[in-house]
């Protein structure tokens, strides 16, 4: 393993949440009965362009999970295990815990806001316990992360390599097999109601990305069939929409379905790929980026919600400027309050994880 900083990791992180950010806009207004949002606002009887959460809800979230197993493996090449669980304990389980209780209990209210939740008659103290639990939002990402990280040292205490250096050897002809395995892993330990929960799918991302693609040979593998895998990779993403266009696409029963996993699998090793090939660099703005994505990725779906309840729902602006409105704000909410939060005593501590002074 090349313990120097990945570059094309860190492009993929920021790169993706970008597209999280924009792919929040379209599912807050989405016509496709996906839960939980404003939802339709205009009055097309089809909204074409909601295919866009077609294209990219298979596997962005799949993909972080395997970029974080990946920076784990980078990051205790050079670290205790200790340092590991106090890291990703205070950068993680706080944020998605205490920081609610301080924060994000807001982004709860406004999600109580987009459904009748928000209108229940009862004592304050109740509303804001409520607002904290809804408050959780995209945090789901973290908690996860974080039972994730700490099962993994378990389990790297009782592999001690061994299985790691078996993984070394993997070839394309096991790339290619292992989407039986992301097809399993689909299947189970999906909860009923919180479906983004999918405690299986992910935990198997997040350790194939520790065990398997924090190896460069393996890199390099995809690297050299890169153009085999995004063709193949669009084929699927072509034959995703067309199918299952205008039904629940982050529900079951799609989520179980073998396209939207086969397409969710060699998205995943074509975009590894060809960052890894084309996008291994840093400059001053990917390097500004990508220290912002994180506070990027807590905060920008408050400033899409904060437009829908406030002036998409009421009618005060026309859809096309709901959508418009709701993407600036994302950004802006994303960076704004993460320049503010992250210079602020305690709040930075519990709300970003951050354990010392940021300098200006």
């Amino acid at each position: 393993m090349n313990n120097m900083r990945k570059s094309y990791l860190d492009n993929i992180r920021w790169v993706t949440v970008v597209i999280v950010v924009i792919y929040h806009v379209f599912y807050m207004y989405n016509g496709q009965g996906v839960a939980g949002t404003l939802g339709k606002i205009t009055n097309l009887e089809v909204q074409y362009y909601d295919v866009y959460q077609y294209i990219v809800y298979p596997w962005f979230m799949m993909l972080l999970f395997i970029v974080s197993g990946i920076s784990s493996k980078l990051y205790l090449d050079n670290h205790t295990t200790r340092e590991f669980i106090k890291s990703r304990t205070s950068k993680l389980l706080v944020p998605s815990t205490i920081g609610l209780f301080v924060f994000q209990f807001i982004q709860g209210y406004i999600n109580a806001s987009l459904s009748s939740a928000g209108d229940l008659e009862v004592p304050f103290i109740v509303k804001y316990l409520i607002a904290v639990l809804s408050g959780i939002g995209v945090l789901w990402y973290i908690q996860l992360l974080w039972l994730y990280s700490m099962i993994l040292v378990l389990i790297i205490k009782l592999e001690k390599g061994r299985f790691y250096n078996i993984c070394q050897k993997t070839n394309v002809v096991v790339l290619i097999l292992m989407v039986g395995l992301t097809y399993f892993f689909g299947q189970i330990l999906n909860p009923p109601i919180l479906v983004c929960y999918r405690f299986g799918l992910y935990f198997y991302a997040f350790m194939a990305g520790y065990f398997v693609f924090s190896h460069d040979e393996v890199i390099e593998i995809l690297k050299k069939w890169f153009f085999i895998f995004a063709p193949l990779s669009i084929v699927l993403c072509i034959a995703f929409c067309i199918k299952y266009f205008g039904l629940n696409y982050a529900d079951k029963p799609v989520i179980l379905t073998p396209l939207y996993l086969l397409f969710a699998h060699f998205a995943c090793l074509s975009i590894l790929g060809g960052f890894a090939r084309f996008y291994d660099y840093e400059t001053t703005f990917t390097k500004w980026m990508s220290a912002h994505s994180f506070g990027l990725y807590v905060f920008h779906y408050l400033g899409i919600s904060s437009i829908a309840v406030f002036l998409a729902k009421p009618c005060i602006i026309t859809p096309v400027a709901a959508y418009i409105l709701s993407l600036i704000a994302g950004f802006v909410f994303g960076y704004v309050l993460y320049e503010i939060i992250s210079r602020i005593p305690f709040f930075r501590w519990a709300v970003l994880g951050i354990t010392q002074k940021r300098k200006a």
